[in-house]
């Protein structure tokens, strides 16, 4: 039985237990694309189809469906574009110890046991809102959406450490003060660890 930290591919709209009886609540698939990656050796291959559509340049933008990621979304979005570039959008799913509350409202709702089911369906929900919003942006069009398992800022360094793009830009709270000073933030964590130029944009 695999580590479900350790990073498979597979299609996020057919990733269930083949014998999982299927639940009706639960919409079938997902509209957009999303590459669900467990296998490290996986991510060459995200980076060389972002690579094909950015002439050789990615930015990889992290989101967690917050209003933050929204705007830094769409700031990479714009970058993108003008200096034709790719994206990459990436969500790391959260172990099941440390789910958060985006996910659980649709665990009460739809009953889902499988987490990586839920990130999914959110995740698809998130970039499906942002290409409505923003129907000029091509580069979210054309966009690889990516997602694997673990923890956020571990699994950032690694796709970034695999996936090598020009930066990385991501949103942030943005707090202050001694909160700050001893809470930190995945972000500052990122911009301290990072090998490549980060951006951070707040709403």
């Amino acid at each position: 039985m695999s580590d479900p930290r350790d990073l498979s591919e597979t299609s996020a709209g057919v990733n269930a237990d083949a014998g999982a009886t299927a639940d009706p609540s639960v919409k079938p698939a997902q509209t957009q694309a999303i590459r669900v990656v467990e296998d490290r050796s996986e991510l060459a291959k995200v980076a060389k189809a972002a690579r094909k559509k950015g002439h050789d340049r990615v930015i990889l933008v992290p989101v967690d469906f917050s209003a933050h990621s929204k705007a830094a979304l769409l700031f990479a979005s714009e970058i993108a574009e003008s200096m034709s570039t790719s994206l990459i959008v990436l969500h790391v799913v959260h172990d099941p110890g440390e789910m958060p509350g985006y996910y659980a409202s649709l665990v009460k709702k739809k009953r889902i046991d499988r987490l990586q089911d839920i990130a999914a369906e959110v995740f698809d929900d998130f970039l499906t809102t942002m290409m409505k919003a923003h129907p000029h942006r091509k580069a979210l069009r054309k966009a690889e959406n990516l997602m694997v398992i673990g923890l956020p800022v571990t699994r950032i360094l690694e796709v970034v450490e695999k996936v090598k793009p020009s930066m990385v830009v991501m949103g942030s709270q943005g707090r202050t003060g001694l909160e700050h000073l001893f809470l930190g933030s995945k972000a500052e964590q990122v911009v301290q660890l990072c090998p490549v130029p980060v951006t951070i944009v707040k709403q």
